[in-house]
């Protein structure tokens, strides 16, 4: 079982709930808006949390240390990164980071970058030219490309230039949940035809109903995309933010770039309470039983729920 993206305030109560929830590995997000000596103390912090508990979670690089990880009941943790701030301005930055451990980085982060544009840009000029240097060297470096918070062109171009599979590790169908932070068919269908993969989200923005939506619906629009591209092209990226405090939400919005909360001008964002069946990593279990329950085959169920993110990572993490 594997979830393709958190941001939960890590603790060890949410270490347990990985455990008790049977999750194999997390691609847990370090750091968002931070420049590159940030990220590094980020870095630090989380080698310290992981040998503090070290009897519950392990830091990955690859598919094989997930194995030995998942071999002695403890849950991977792989590190990712939002925002290509960390990089700044210096292509040979990518290496370092993953050297230091960084397996995913986002190419944007809602705003136009160096290397593209973000979804809440009015305009979407495509990857940029530094952008076409800094995918060549993800993909040498086993890094995988993350094109969730994308506008739509940059995301479709990344993905067609990437000589390595490309994910949107947590959003759902537009067709869904119509906001422009999920993703629209043309996307959806660049991933299929390029042998990437969609992490189905379960923060409640990106949810039809929002905190309402129910387990039913969201395993009934698994079952119509998996029409579409395939289940094997489907994971789960929850996008869980457990425990974090609402100003948390400012932060990963707003960054430094503004002295104004962008999405909510009239009041300090908030972080949406969860639906009631997916409030902690304990509760991934019964995500399983539900696309069983909408016709998924045992099979297609466990793909969806770790091993289609297994298969995406040893094509993904490749290095050379």
């Amino acid at each position: 079982m594997v979830d393709g993206a958190q941001y939960a305030r890590w603790s060890r109560k949410v270490f347990e709930e990985m455990r008790a929830g049977g999750v194999d590995a997390v691609h847990a997000t370090v750091a968002y808006h931070e420049n590159f000596r940030e990220t590094v103390d980020l870095i630090a912090a989380w080698n310290r949390r992981l040998a503090e508990h070290g009897d519950l979670i392990a830091k990955a690089r690859s598919v094989e240390e997930i194995e030995a990880a998942r071999a002695t009941g403890r849950t991977a943790i792989l590190f990712g990164v939002q925002n290509p701030s960390p990089i700044e301005a210096d292509l040979g930055l990518v290496e370092v980071l993953a050297d230091l451990g960084i397996r995913f980085l986002q190419l944007t982060y809602n705003n136009q970058s160096l290397l593209g544009a973000g979804w809440q840009e009015y305009e979407d000029g495509g990857v940029t030219r530094m952008g076409r240097e800094v995918i060549a060297e993800m993909n040498r470096c086993g890094i995988a490309i993350d094109m969730s918070h994308a506008g739509e062109r940059t995301a479709v171009e990344a993905i067609e230039r990437s000589a390595r599979p490309v994910t949107v590790s947590h959003a759902n169908p537009r067709w869904w949940r119509d906001t422009a932070r999920n993703v629209s068919d043309r996307v959806i269908d660049a991933l299929a035809a390029h042998d990437g993969l969609l992490g189905l989200s379960l923060y409640p923005h990106h949810l039809a109903g929002g905190p309402d939506c129910t387990l039913e619906d969201f395993c009934a629009m698994a079952a119509r995309l998996a029409e579409r591209i395939g289940p094997q092209r489907i994971g789960i990226g929850s996008d869980l933010c457990q425990d974090q405090p609402d100003s948390v939400v400012a932060w990963m919005r707003d960054g430094r770039w503004t002295f104004q909360t962008a999405a909510n001008p009239n009041g300090p964002p908030v972080f949406p309470p969860q639906p009631g069946w997916f409030r902690s990593n304990a509760d991934f279990p019964g995500i399983r039983a539900g696309l069983v329950t909408a016709g998924f085959s045992a099979t297609e169920a466990d793909g969806i729920m770790g091993n289609n993110w297994i298969d995406f990572m040893r094509r993904a993490f490749v290095r050379g």
